[in-house]
């Protein structure tokens, strides 16, 4: 009786000794996938923050271009202004030197 006792008492230890080896590597599994899984989160957040930082970029840029484009059109603009200007002094200019050379005397 005392061996068989002695027995059983060897196999609940083998048991138990398998289960507890099983939760050890249970908890592992479980590490595991936890780090696994904050591994990926941590790479979302890089690629979401890459992609925000060329989003930002490429505003910039487009921005950019936007005002170098009204800076130039502006100048074109002015530009316009001052030949068109130059032109009607040139013309108000001839148009006087005419009428003084018909007429003779000088005109207003």
């Amino acid at each position: 009786l005392v061996l068989v006792l002695v027995l059983v008492l060897v196999l609940v230890l083998l048991v138990l000794r398998v289960l507890l080896v099983l939760l050890v590597l249970l908890v592992l599994l479980v590490l595991l996938v936890l780090v696994l899984v904050l591994v990926l989160l941590l790479v979302v957040v890089v690629v979401v923050l890459v992609v925000l930082v060329v989003l930002v970029v490429l505003v910039v840029v487009v921005l950019v271009l936007v005002v170098v484009a009204v800076l130039v059109l502006l100048l074109v603009l002015v530009l316009v202004v001052v030949v068109v200007v130059v032109l009607v002094v040139l013309v108000c200019v001839c148009a006087r030197a005419r009428a003084r050379a018909r007429v003779g005397v000088c005109v207003g």
